[in-house]
């Protein structure tokens, strides 16, 4: 560590110090546990293939090679219906299809509260979101926020933490043993409902105040700005410097391949000081795997603070359900330690089953089935509109940090997933998105402003699985140019491009993005 920063740190505060040191000691780890800045799965010749097949397009009057095949051999040809998301990788194996099924059918497993005469679906809560993962993620899909006071929010909840106080919390961050403090009674998120015996935690309220901006052509586009809160709180008054941040559930296609991306083609777009200038400075995000101990590259959640498919899963069973796993073996969910009466509540545990509530093969198959959501194919690729819309695309630097294609790596997990040229339109880094969309809410890496670039592959058929065009992390955008115009910070240019674009030119975009 450079003796001034030392300095500066003994001077200001010594848990300061101690957390300098240790996020210092965090990064070098970090680039020790990946040791990886090549692709160290490829032969020459073959490195030199996916240099030339990955490299941006230059010639926009057709299709590029391969390009309707989003998800490589893994695409889903089926017809573009209200199951477009719920497909298996085209390419599993017969066994494969066989685990995708159960998985899909544990995906759907509805669980109730203890003590319950099927005892294999037993465990629910005792504070929870959802029943089942399906809930959230309705048909494989991308959740929404509550339409109206009538709706349900089940498929959107609030992220709550407070800001690290001690030396202890302080040194649980930089050690990255933590990604944020929960509060003190709530938790990691809010949980809307509870099982009998018990309140449920409190309500989210959203209030929108609509935002004009003005679109070149005279058109004018409409913006609806959230403020969330918390109404109904079942355990007293919330930490006064709760911070709240909205998540939607996000669509579960391509997951997989997305674990599959080597790492060094990740890292290799990383430029966190911006040194070539572009104005785009994204950042990987490292966590902990609590599964290894090791610090792993974050790909997975909307900051990025998930290394795996299979942590992100059992993470999901903890805090949306309530359901403990091998992984997250906490029987009562994210009730706190000052929810007395919560974890005094029967837990679903059956010492025949095992000591979780969801004990082997449960998450494995949810993963399995999770990681092999196929991608639908893209649709007019040729189409003229679709490739002026794709130029616009270019033109404007959303391929800046939409990174279109990949190819996976020959030593993915997954047999299914190895070396394939996929088209997920995400480089899987965090960037700043300015003040608009920030959330105050920092989250391992991810400071208030940053998040992870979205996958964009089957955005266009978010009206068609789950009958909205909510987008965003929380929803807040109705439409796919109502999120464009959302983005700012190091994304500020490209949204500004699309700003002073011909109605005409606009419209080319948009048809493009709906393609994907």
């Amino acid at each position: 560590m450079p003796h001034a920063l030392l300095a500066l740190a003994r001077r200001i505060d010594p848990i300061l110090l101690a957390t300098v040191a240790l996020a210092t000691a965090g990064v070098v780890a970090a680039a020790s546990a990946t040791g990886v800045t090549v692709r160290d799965d490829l032969t020459p010749e073959d490195l030199a293939r996916v240099e030339a097949v990955t490299a941006a397009p230059t010639d926009f009057t057709k299709a590029e090679p391969f390009e309707l095949m989003a998800g490589g051999a893994t695409t889903s040809l089926a017809t573009p219906d209200g199951n477009a998301f719920s497909h298996p990788s085209a390419n599993l194996t017969f066994e494969g299809e066989t685990d995708f099924k159960v998985g899909n059918g544990l995906f759907k497993k509805v669980w109730v509260s203890s003590p319950a005469s099927t005892e294999a679906s037993d465990g629910l809560g005792p504070l929870w979101n959802a029943r089942s993962c399906q809930r959230c993620h309705l048909k494989d899909g991308r959740g929404h926020p509550p339409e109206g006071p009538g709706d349900s929010a089940i498929s959107m909840f609030l992220r709550l933490s407070v800001p690290a106080r001690t030396e202890a919390e302080h040194a649980a961050l930089a050690r990255r043993e933590q990604l944020r403090i929960p509060e003190p009674t709530y938790g990691g998120q809010l949980q809307d409902h509870a099982v009998p015996g018990i309140p449920a935690e409190g309500r989210m309220v959203i209030d929108y105040e609509e935002i004009p901006v003005e679109l070149a052509g005279g058109e004018i586009a409409m913006l609806r700005k959230p403020t969330y809160s918390v109404a109904d709180l079942g355990y007293g008054p919330l930490d006064p410097e709760t911070m709240l941040s909205p998540r939607v559930a996000p669509q579960m296609i391509g997951l997989g391949l997305l674990e599959a991306i080597h790492p060094a083609d990740i890292l290799a777009r990383a430029d966190p000081d911006d040194a070539d200038g572009d104005g785009i400075s994204g950042r990987p995000s490292w966590v902990r795997n609590p599964e290894t101990g090791e610090i792993e590259l974050g790909r997975f959640g909307w900051k990025a603070s998930s290394p795996t498919v299979r942590v992100q899963s059992a993470e999901a069973f903890a805090g949306d359900i309530g359901i403990s796993t091998p992984l997250m073996p906490d029987p009562f969910g994210d009730c706190s330690i000052a929810q007395e009466e919560c974890r005094a509540m029967p837990t679903g545990v059956q010492e025949r089953l095992g000591t979780v509530e969801a004990p082997d093969p449960v998450l494995e198959l949810v993963t399995f089935y999770s990681e092999n959501l196929a991608v639908p194919a893209r649709r007019d690729v040729d189409d003229s509109e679709v490739l002026r819309g794709k130029e616009l695309f270019h033109d404007a630097g959303c391929a800046s940090c939409h990174t279109p294609k990949f190819v996976t790596s020959r030593n993915a997990q997954n047999p299914e997933h190895r070396f394939q040229l996929i088209w997920p339109y995400t480089d899987m880094l965090l960037h700043d998105m300015g003040p608009g969309l920030a959330d105050g809410r920092p989250v391992g890496e991810a400071s208030g402003t940053e998040w992870r670039t979205a996958p964009l592959w089957g955005i266009g058929l978010t009206q068609t699985v789950n009958g909205h065009t909510y987008f965003l992390h929380d929803g807040r955008a109705r439409n796919l140019l109502e999120a464009v115009l959302w983005h700012g910070g190091e994304a500020q240019a490209a949204r500004d491009s699309v700003v002073a674009m011909a109605p005409d030119d606009r419209a080319a975009l948009i048809r493009f993005l709906n393609s994907l």
